[in-house]
């Protein structure tokens, strides 16, 4: 579990980067608990509605958190609730991974690669956007290792197509052992579904509207399959955002399959 604290959040920086902005915040008590795939939930002081954004980075020594907005710059200070959901799960030892992510939605991939690669780990980064405007983390990735494929939609830089096509390409040519994936709901159902085809564990962070971030209004379920085989909804801001890809019934979201225990 996470342990969110609740914060005024002073904001020390908001610089543009790319298509997005780079909000820095002042958060002690939430810095040193935030692991990749964690999320946070923020609102202005006149805010009807919170947002949920997803934590790019966090320095527990200066008790920073960044977060990479795609809707323009903020100012400060924020109400913060962080760390929330579900991370990445980060093996002890070294793995071969294959990291996908698609737009501002890769923001946490570069410190979870970090992460793998301290522990030995070998990578392949696999970024992509519509445009190249709006890819995000290339730079970084490349820092981190050699294997870093970029595609977009229209050509603009890189392969053309979506993040999601080559992904069995892309696993096979750094021999994958796992793929960690960002993304919304439609490539993150081709990419679950490459590596399972490949017979590779795939974890998945969903992105999607998280209109509490807190589990209470349960607005964003998803229909997963249990360990024991049984198919239940699963709230994406509290068992979530980061699920096993192999168990999320992808073609079934945003709808109430008849199967489905409780429903």
């Amino acid at each position: 579990m996470a342990h969110p604290v609740r914060c005024r959040a002073e904001v020390l920086g908001c610089a543009a980067e790319g298509a997005y902005h780079r909000l820095v915040l002042r958060a002690p008590d939430a810095a040193s608990r935030v692991r990749p795939g964690h999320f946070a939930s923020v609102a202005g002081d006149h805010a009807v509605v919170r947002d949920a954004v997803a934590i790019a980075r966090a320095d527990a020594a200066a008790g920073t958190l960044e977060l990479l907005v795609a809707d323009g710059p903020r100012s400060g200070p924020l109400d913060l609730i962080a760390p929330l959901g579900a991370p990445f799960p980060v093996p002890d030892g070294p793995v071969r991974a294959l990291l996908v992510g698609h737009a501002h939605h890769a923001a946490p991939l570069p410190a979870l690669g970090e992460q793998l690669k301290a522990r030995g780990g070998q990578l392949g980064y696999l970024l992509g956007a519509p445009t190249a405007a709006a890819l995000h983390g290339v730079d970084e990735a490349r820092a981190l290792t050699q294997d870093v494929l970029v595609v977009t939609e229209d050509g603009s830089a890189g392969l053309t197509g979506r993040v999601c096509d080559p992904v069995a390409q892309a696993a096979r040519a750094i021999d994958a052992s796992v793929v960690y994936a960002a993304g919304p709901p439609d490539v993150l159902a081709v990419t679950a579904a490459a590596a399972a085809d490949l017979g590779i564990r795939c974890w998945t962070m969903l992105a999607t509207d998280l209109p509490c971030g807190t589990g209470l209004c349960a607005a964003c379920v998803v229909p997963v399959v249990g360990a024991d085989g049984v198919s239940r909804f699963a709230r994406v801001c509290t068992e979530g955002p980061v699920f096993d890809g192999g168990r999320i019934r992808w073609a079934d979201i945003g709808a109430v399959p008849a199967d489905l225990e409780g429903a």
